[in-house]
């Protein structure tokens, strides 16, 4: 096949390709082409410069011990031989083996541990005349350089030092996989640029085809973007000059007038739904809230009327009891009496709970004092209590019963999670409206991450103390932070219902 037809059958290949795949393509293909011949020549040349160096030590290490051994063997000191063979090993890391052989070709010392096979022994020899003689044995565990010294001209025998390549052919491949490592850096930082490059070179060619299949659709307003004044700038002028000149029917524009018209209708009827849904969820909320209330008064009246005056009675028969009864039954009887007293206060902690009858009774002010010195006594912490310009006047009760629920919410709050040491209480009157402050040392709380959490703990009295202010026109402002406290702001319509006699 011929040059021209591969070239040919090449381009019939790519023709579906988009510019973009094509220049990431290209880009990648360079880098990588770079980057492996690039580590392939280093790695060569590292391979080449290491190799020299391991031969150069090798020999300066025989010779060096060749110099030294000659006393030693000389004095047939074979102890002290052995050390300077292990020292030598010991501090090379390259040094496979150091092996002294005498005049006749025998092993004197060696640190291979064994006997010297006799292949290595006759592997390299070195002549009389020679300074060094190095031969390259491949063995199982790699190439070995193999240098021979002789020892006293030959006179005393021949020190053999073998140098491995291991930490050699380390270096070259941890120096190969950071050159690899950098390849394929470059080239991901190559796509990387390649992408934004053709990403900026072919939105404002994609923004016009899909502009000419829009105006080819009858979408004869659409224009094409100009990006720039280069080629592609002057093709969406063009472009745009084009459809430009094209008229638009005024039939088409009434139509789209009428559909204009029909969609504002449609809008404004949905609008007109959603505000009666709202208006109806305001009321519902009226109503069950209400309903609570109402049936709050009807069980701590309940209470009040019958749980409590049966209990009275039975306190009265139980003292008569203990009076009467020797000294035993007394003792018991008067343990009842107890328990029934404690269950009478159970019983009208639970009513004051419910509905307090100061609320309705003296206003809102002297409800939430006897709450607060309930509060402070119930959960030992120190609670202070400031009321300023609403005293002797009466809200609606609807405003009165919304405040005090909201706070006494707050506080409940404050009790289980705040754990804090000091609360403050204020309710005071500002111009037209009446502002209840809340404020505790505790530990505070991050208020926008618990109102987006998913988790209904810890969201239901708030949100139940948001619609409480809202029925009533108020505004309820909670602010807190992780470690310094929590203070909760009410601010509603101030409307005076009468003064209290």
């Amino acid at each position: 096949m011929r040059l021209s037809n591969i070239w040919q059958l090449f381009l019939a290949e790519t023709d579906s390709v988009s510019v973009r795949t094509k220049i990431m393509g290209i880009v990648l293909g360079t880098i990588l082409l770079l980057g492996v011949g690039m580590t392939w020549e280093v790695r060569e040349n590292m391979v080449d410069t290491l190799s020299r160096q391991l031969e150069k030590r090798g020999i300066s290490i025989a010779r060096d011990v060749s110099a030294r051994a000659t006393d030693l063997i000389l004095t047939n000191n074979s102890y002290a031989l052995y050390e300077l063979l292990r020292d030598t090993v010991e501090n090379n890391e390259d040094v496979r083996y150091v092996i002294v052989l005498d005049q006749n070709g025998n092993v004197l010392v060696n640190t291979l541990g064994q006997a010297v096979p006799q292949d290595l022994i006759a592997a390299n020899t070195a002549a009389p005349q020679d300074r060094y003689k190095l031969e390259i044995l491949d063995t199982e565990e790699g190439l070995i350089r193999d240098i021979a010294v002789p020892v006293f001209e030959g006179r005393a025998g021949v020190v053999r030092v073998g140098m491995s390549d291991a930490g050699m052919r380390r270096s070259v491949t941890s120096a190969t996989e950071r050159l690899l490592a950098a390849t394929a850096l470059a080239s991901l930082l190559g796509i990387i640029a390649a992408f934004l490059l053709t990403s900026i070179l072919t939105k404002p060619v994609r923004e016009l085809v899909e502009a000419s299949r829009a105006v080819a659709q009858g979408d004869l307003a659409r224009k094409a973007r100009i990006w720039a004044r280069d080629e592609v700038g002057q093709l969406g002028e063009a472009f745009n000059s084009m459809t430009t000149a094209l008229a638009i029917s005024k039939r088409d524009i009434d139509e789209f007038n009428k559909q204009l018209v029909r969609r504002n209708e449609e809008l404004s009827a949905l609008w007109a739904e959603l505000s009666e849904k709202e208006e109806l969820r305001s009321q519902l909320l009226v109503k069950v809230m209400s309903a609570q209330e109402e049936e709050r008064k009807r069980i701590a009246r309940e209470l009040h009327d019958e749980t409590s005056q049966s209990l009275t009675s039975l306190i009265v028969g139980l003292k008569v009891l203990e009076q009467c009864d020797p000294a035993e039954v007394g003792a018991v009887a008067a343990e009842l009496r107890a328990q029934a007293s404690k269950t009478l206060d159970a019983v009208h902690d639970l009513a004051l709970e419910l509905r307090p009858s100061t609320l309705d009774d003296l206003g809102l002010v002297a409800a939430l004092d006897r709450h607060v010195r309930e509060y402070a006594r119930r959960h030992d912490c120190e609670v202070d209590f400031q009321a300023t310009g609403i005293e002797g006047v009466r809200l609606p009760s609807q405003t009165e019963l919304a405040m005090y629920r909201i706070i006494q919410e707050a506080l409940t709050n404050t009790a289980k999670y705040a754990e804090a040491r000091t609360v403050s209480v204020t309710l005071e009157r500002r111009a037209s409206t009446v502002v209840a402050i809340v404020e505790d040392d505790g530990r505070g709380f991050d208020v926008k991450a618990l109102l987006e959490s998913r988790s209904t703990e810890g969201k239901l009295g708030l949100f139940g103390m948001q619609e409480r202010a809202a029925l009533i026109g108020g505004r309820l402002t909670i602010e807190s932070e992780p470690g310094a406290g929590t203070t909760v702001f009410v601010e509603a319509p101030l409307e005076l219902e009468r003064s209290i006699a």
